[in-house]
């Protein structure tokens, strides 16, 4: 059996022309080179898996190639290239921190450099990992990367920036790297697949660029672990269910579920889902991503934003193309809330059963409140009965709601048109509604005289039978102070009311109806309402010790003649 190299080290970058993903870092490092501008130290920093060693190796490589290419790449023929390749190279010095992170092990490392190279012209020395060093090796590495000799250059690698001491990063040029693209992913596994004749299709690829999430490294380690487990044709279906990835179809199933309301099948998709062995967050978390790439696909100029290949595209064009934005918007704001509280959940399945549900309902689900109440129903009470209350349709369980009537005051009540419950005095858009008032006829009587314990039993009579309903006009007309007085032809009763708005109200709108009202209910044609406003004045309020000895003196005069005549001092 020959020795098997895994794709990961097999098709290692080799040249700048080779790495995948880090073209303006190539660029920059083969500038400097060109132009014979390096720099002592170098760090690397970024992911795992996306070129930071294999960039140090190519960048360490052309700089002690004898015979570079016009591009700036190394020709892998000199005896330097050779003997990197063979693993004898006497200038280039790979060191990993994580087993060589102590003071001793620095120590050794600065006695290394001062020894020139052998071949080529400079010592390159790769860390990889520099972030696992002591605090000790950090400072003890200082000097020597700050002021180097003439033939060595240190390039540290690491996937922790945050962890490199702020002294070591302001000695370094620092060069970070991005996560790779899926499409870059694709690319480099389709053409590593035509190289070792894997019959594959896109589809199958882009399953793997999403699961190594940006790293080339975990792409082609799970590209051998799929080639593995279906030789050298694969297909999509036994990719996901090598790598346990939840496929797409139950999502595109469950949307169609959503949108003819049948929240029964969604949960049976669920409960196969579960059945399989997935995670219920996870399928959560799927169901927003599927939302996500239906709005994204529905959004005209937004087709950059979608990781998939063409086919998959197309369907996810399809089905975006029967959903209303706002329905998408709605369905997504159910899913985000449900993943967000799926850890507190007692019940975790019903937590996303009942999501499901209210997906379900979004779009035809259940019935609207304004079709549940019959439309033609007769008022049982003399005013006419409010109408449905309508459901908000992202509410799960909508019901038409029909508030209490209240009975009618009495016989005497003039009919007017229906004014709002609870309208405030204040507000003085209620002046321009103008209730229009049948007035009751006059009542005949010989003129009798009222006296205040009338007054004061028929207004209040009166302000119960007005304000049925409406609590700040009752509080209106009970707290109104009342003044009688006689004139030549009659009685006239006056009210006060705190405020201007409430009088010019009170004048324009009530004060016919309650003239009437109190002339039915006293039984005396010959009085005659009107409506004042004053400000009556605050009583201050006594809180200090000093405040209460003043209003002490002021109201009791042998008071303040036993201070003076004691001398007391009051403050």
């Amino acid at each position: 059996m020959s020795q098997y190299v895994v794709a990961a080290r097999k098709y290692r970058p080799e040249s700048f022309e080779t790495l995948i993903g880090q073209d303006n870092i190539a660029r920059t490092l083969k500038n400097s080179i060109l132009r014979g501008q390096l720099a002592h130290a170098y760090l690397f920093c970024g992911p795992r898996g996306v070129g930071k060693t294999s960039t140090a190796r190519i960048f360490a490589k052309m700089i002690n190639c004898s015979n570079p290419s016009a591009e700036m790449e190394p020709c892998g023929e000199c005896e330097s290239c050779v003997s990197f390749r063979e693993g004898r190279s006497y200038c280039i010095h790979e060191l990993d921190a994580a087993s060589n992170n102590g003071v001793d092990a620095i120590k050794e490392l600065m006695d290394q450099v001062q020894i020139p190279p052998q071949v080529g012209k400079y010592s390159v020395y790769i860390i990889d990992e520099v972030h696992m060093l002591s605090s000790a090796a950090f400072n003890a590495f200082l000097k020597t990367l700050e002021e180097p000799p003439a033939h060595a250059i240190f390039i540290l690698a690491t996937t922790e920036k945050h962890k490199i001491l702020p002294t070591i990063l302001s000695r370094c040029q620092t060069y970070d790297f991005n996560r790779i693209s899926v499409s870059d992913i694709v690319r480099n596994l389709r053409d590593i697949a035509q190289k070792e004749a894997v019959n594959v299709d896109d589809a199958s690829l882009h399953v793997i660029a999403q699961k190594a999430d940006g790293a080339m490294r975990d792409a082609l380690t799970i590209f051998d672990q799929t080639v593995a487990f279906c030789g050298s044709d694969i297909k999509y279906e036994d990719v996901i269910r090598n790598l346990n990835v939840l496929d797409c179809e139950y999502s595109f199933r469950l949307l169609d579920a959503f949108l003819k309301g049948d929240y029964a099948a969604a949960m049976l998709t669920f409960d196969e889902v579960l059945s399989k062995g997935f995670n219920a967050q996870f399928f959560i978390s799927a169901l927003s991503s599927h939302l996500r790439d239906l709005t994204v696909s529905k959004t005209a100029g937004l087709d950059s934003l979608l990781d998939m290949p063409d086919s998959l595209r197309q369907r996810y064009k399809a089905q975006a193309d029967r959903c209303q934005i706002q329905f998408l918007y709605e369905a997504l704001n159910i899913t985000t809330q449900c993943e967000a509280g799926y850890r507190s959940a007692i019940n975790q399945r019903l937590h996303i059963e009942f999501a499901l549900m209210k997906l379900s309902f979004l779009n035809k689900g259940v019935p609207k409140a304004d079709t549940a109440a019959p439309q033609t129903a007769p008022a049982p009470q003399v005013a006419p009965a409010p109408q449905a209350v309508p459901a908000s349709e992202s509410s799960p369980l909508p019901a038409a709601v029909q508030p209490e009537q209240s009975p009618a005051s009495e016989k005497l009540q003039p009919r007017r048109r229906a004014v709002k419950t609870g309208a405030s005095l204040s507000l003085s858009s209620i002046i321009k509604e103008k209730e229009e008032v049948e007035a009751d006829p006059v009542i005949e009587n010989s003129g009798k005289e009222l006296d205040m314990e009338t007054v004061r039993s028929c207004w209040k009579k009166l302000a119960e039978q007005l304000a049925v309903g409406k609590p700040r006009l009752f509080n209106a007309l009970t707290n109104a102070r009342l003044e009688l007085k006689k004139e030549a032809d009659c009685q006239c009763l006056t009210f006060l009311v705190t405020n201007e708005a409430q009088r010019d109200w009170i004048a324009t709108t009530l004060l016919h109806e309650l003239e009437n009202r109190f002339r039915i209910i006293s039984a005396c044609s010959t009085v005659r309402l009107n409506v004042e406003a004053v400000q009556y004045e605050e009583k201050k309020v006594i809180y200090t010790p000093e405040d209460k000895a003043r209003a002490l003196m002021e109201s009791t005069p042998e008071v303040l003649d036993l201070i003076k005549d004691f001398d007391l001092d009051v403050k």
